[in-house]
């Protein structure tokens, strides 16, 4: 396929993009480790051209660049290399090749905020004040010493990760400014020969035929030039939230600077970006959004499973989007607990193929995490064996999550090792790969994988479904969530039951005589092609799709 034409330049807007943990998606050589040739492998799980495939658009590969791994990889040592634990480059441009033949897009994690403190930059940064280096980060004198001769900070701002955001380092005997761990240290990027070596980061990675990259935490890449303190705040949990974050984020320059990333990134037909808004507000991200340059907002994650919760979320980020901001939907990822256990019921997998259905259908991007397809769980990792290096620190004042829980294996077969690898895994497996595992879901026509597989399929075939604009409507029920879904002469509806009990609905009007609806999918096994009265009864957790006619 040819992935310049002109006909698929609007693929961020129709497709589903896959987002990999590289670690633990599949290991080719039996380290226990996820690689690029393992990813290579599995590719006609994502897209082969059938039905028997999940019908992936595009891939976001998270970080593949050498690093020591104090925040799992979000802390680069060498932007333009590949961790050998992962491959080599012409291994990545092997995978680059066997995605794009497949039509598949690439899309790599920049963390352009701040690079591993074993950086080249930075070990010439912190070597002294003076060299082409020394401005490189963000350094500040300490403005004198507390009555108990400690050094004080320059400001009052806070690390994300626990404590102070500022370290001091002897050898230039200065703190530098560290959003994160003190081992990921803030890039200057008011200093123009760091925005000039963090473009070309961009250009080289496009050059090697990188169709898109995911930004993070790009709202953080200017603070206050001033360093002024952030005022402080009443609530919240742990020390962060007790600051309003006004002067280490979201300042006037990024602007400019993702202008020129994105000037960068459009140079090759059908490239795209979608920014992580760090700790920021809906109208935010509605702020940073451009033509094929998406922004998370992360409305979605973090609700909780009622119809009322979704359909409030889904009306105040319509409002906020309109009339021609593009979403991008996200439910997990691997910062966040996995949706199919924060929404576990008594009802086991029906709400997974709800929130596949929500997904897969709202007006927006589609961004599923890896063993989402599965309906994959959350492992239990107690902090005290944590390898996510913040939850070793976890207390009362910095409550956190371990993400490894969220990190899990993908399981592909039953047996030792769920066919993701001979060896011993970095994380363990999910107690239930057993049974839940791709090979066992690809053989059951009622498994979330099959659902997963028929929902973006159908989704790929229904333009509406794809770039059709967005109402939500009243069924009568407020345990059901309903939207209709309309491009010029064709419409679709999505009815969702959130309730463990059935739900009698009035559907809306359709395209043609009412009510004018066509079912096309439901959790329930309906017969598609029937025609939907204008009130009907859905199961419990039943979701259910229907076209225009």
């Amino acid at each position: 396929m040819d992935l310049t034409d002109s006909s698929q330049t609007d693929w961020w807007r129709r497709g589903v993009v896959y987002q990999i943990y590289p670690r633990s998606f599949a290991d080719s050589n039996g380290d226990g480790l996820g690689d690029l040739a393992g990813i290579e492998a599995h590719l006609d799980h994502l897209q082969d051209g059938t039905a028997g495939s999940l019908g992936i658009d595009a891939i976001w590969l998270s970080p593949i660049y050498p690093s020591p791994d104090f925040d799992m990889g979000y802390d680069v040592a060498d932007y333009v290399d590949v961790d050998p634990r992962y491959g080599t480059i012409e291994g990545f441009e092997r995978l680059v090749a066997a995605c794009h033949a497949r039509g598949l897009r690439v899309i790599l994690d920049l963390v352009l905020n701040h690079s591993s403190s074993r950086h080249a930059w930075f070990t010439a940064s912190r070597a002294g004040r003076d060299g082409p280096y020394a401005d490189w980060y963000l350094w500040r004198d300490s403005p004198g010493r507390t009555l108990t001769g400690k050094r004080r900070l320059p400001n009052n701002w806070r690390s994300f990760f626990g404590g102070p955001a500022w370290t001091w380092e002897p050898a230039r005997e200065q703190f530098y400014l560290h959003t994160f761990l003190p081992e990921q240290p803030d890039l200057n990027w008011r200093h123009p020969p760091v925005r000039a070596a963090l473009l070309d980061v961009v250009r080289t990675w496009r050059d090697r035929g990188v169709d898109g990259f995911r930004l993070d935490v790009f709202n953080t890449y200017f603070k206050d030039a001033q360093l002024r303190s952030n005022p402080r705040r009443v609530g919240g949990r742990g020390a962060w939230s007790w600051q309003r974050h006004v002067n280490d984020r979201n300042q006037p320059e990024l602007a400019g600077a993702l202008a020129d990333l994105r000037r960068l990134v459009d140079e090759h037909p059908g490239g795209m970006t979608v920014g992580e808004l760090f700790d920021g507000k809906l109208q935010d991200a509605a702020g940073y959004v451009a033509p094929h340059h998406l922004i998370f907002d992360f409305t979605l994650i973090g609700l909780p499973w009622t119809a009322a919760a979704f359909g409030g979320a889904i009306a105040a980020r319509d409002a906020a989007f309109r009339p021609d901001r593009w979403p991008a939907n996200v439910l997990s990822n691997h910062d966040q607990p996995r949706h199919a256990g924060r929404y576990d019921g008594p009802s086991g997998d029906a709400r997974a193929k709800v929130a596949a259905t929500l997904l897969a259908t709202l007006r927006g991007t589609p961004f599923l995490y890896y063993g989402e397809e599965l309906a994959q769980r959350n492992l239990v990792v107690p902090n005290a064996v944590a390898i996510d290096p913040p939850a070793r620190r976890a207390s009362f004042l910095f409550p956190w999550w371990n993400r490894d829980q969220a990190r899990g294996p993908m399981a592909w077969r039953p047996g030792p090792g769920g066919g993701f690898t001979t060896g011993d895994p970095w994380l363990p497996l999910s107690p239930d790969a057993a049974t839940r595992n791709v090979e066992t879901e690809s053989t059951d026509p009622g498994s979330v994988l099959s659902w997963y597989r028929r929902v973006i399929w159908l989704r790929r075939a229904t333009p509406q479904l794809q770039v059709g604009d967005q109402s939500i409507v009243d069924t009568g029920d407020r345990d059901v969530l309903a939207y209709v879904r309309r491009t010029e002469g064709a419409a679709a509806v999505v009815a969702l039951n959130f309730a463990d009990r059935p739900a009698t609905i009035r559907l809306p009007s359709g395209v043609g005589a009412a009510p004018g609806w066509a079912l096309a999918l439901s959790t329930q096994g309906r017969d598609p092609g029937t025609p939907l009265p204008a009130e009907l009864t859905l199961d419990s957790n039943e979701a259910l799709i229907a076209i225009g006619s």
